[in-house]
């Protein structure tokens, strides 16, 4: 009885260890800034609805084509709210999805079901920053026939999308700091002959959202307002075919 007890104080003690490490794991994460809070707000011809799925709906009037979008590695979903809603100003319906532990790694199918809410959107695309990115492709690999395209910022694809239909852009800062450029060469292949890629002079990986100065990036020599600028008229065009 003696050592069941103490077989059970260890395994007690390690649960709590280990939801005690969960924990502050799970706080460490870049959060949404004021600006993020602000844009998080119905405005400007656009309806926000913050979804009980633990989803953000940028809806602007009468969209015709729609972004599920995928947010960065430890990065709240919110902080995304800016892009999106400038992006929703221009006619295209968005979506942003809340990961669990803020990891898209965590649940790379959480865009199943989004499309079937809105009947009436033409095409869909779906995308992500760094991480998020990432898993965007893998889930776009799976469900090339319900895509239209995909959408990478600051991101690359470990999927191989190259024989698919899909059409693809590639969105990054020439100062980030944070994605690992050999590996985006490396994985350039894995992406259509006919992939749109834009480089944003002065950018930087952080910039994609409104969360602060991310850890590693490199200093941006222009505004996050411009970068998003740049940003949503290189999406608009690629989405909306202009």
């Amino acid at each position: 009885m003696k050592k069941i007890h103490k077989f059970l104080l260890i395994l007690i003690s390690i649960s709590i260890l280990c939801c005690a490490a969960v924990g502050i794991y799970a706080s460490d994460y870049y959060r949404a800034d004021a600006i993020a809070v602000s844009a998080g707000a119905s405005a400007d011809g656009v309806s926000v609805i913050h979804d009980t799925d633990g989803e953000a709906v940028f809806m602007p009037q009468n969209p015709e084509c729609g972004l599920i979008f995928y947010p960065g590695g430890k990065v709240e979903y919110k902080a995304y709210a800016p892009l999106m809603k400038a992006l929703a100003e221009e006619g295209v319906l968005c979506v942003v999805t809340e990961m669990p532990l803020n990891l898209a790694v965590l649940d790379v199918d959480a865009a199943d079901g989004i499309a079937e809410r809105y009947p009436d959107i033409k095409s869909w695309f779906i995308g992500g920053h760094s991480l998020g990115g990432s898993m965007a492709a893998s889930y776009a690999l799976d469900h090339a026939d319900a895509l239209d395209g995909l959408v990478l910022l600051a991101s690359y694809s470990t999927a191989d999308l190259s024989v698919t239909d899909l059409r693809v852009i590639s969105v990054y800062g020439s100062n980030d700091g944070v994605l690992n450029m050999e590996k985006y060469e490396e994985y350039k292949s894995n992406l259509p002959e006919n992939t749109v890629e834009t480089v944003i002079d002065g950018g930087c990986h952080a910039y994609f959202g409104s969360y602060g100065a991310q850890e590693g990036d490199g200093t941006p020599t222009i505004t996050a307002d411009r970068q998003i600028a740049q940003t949503v008229t290189a999406l608009k065009e690629f989405i909306k075919g202009e």
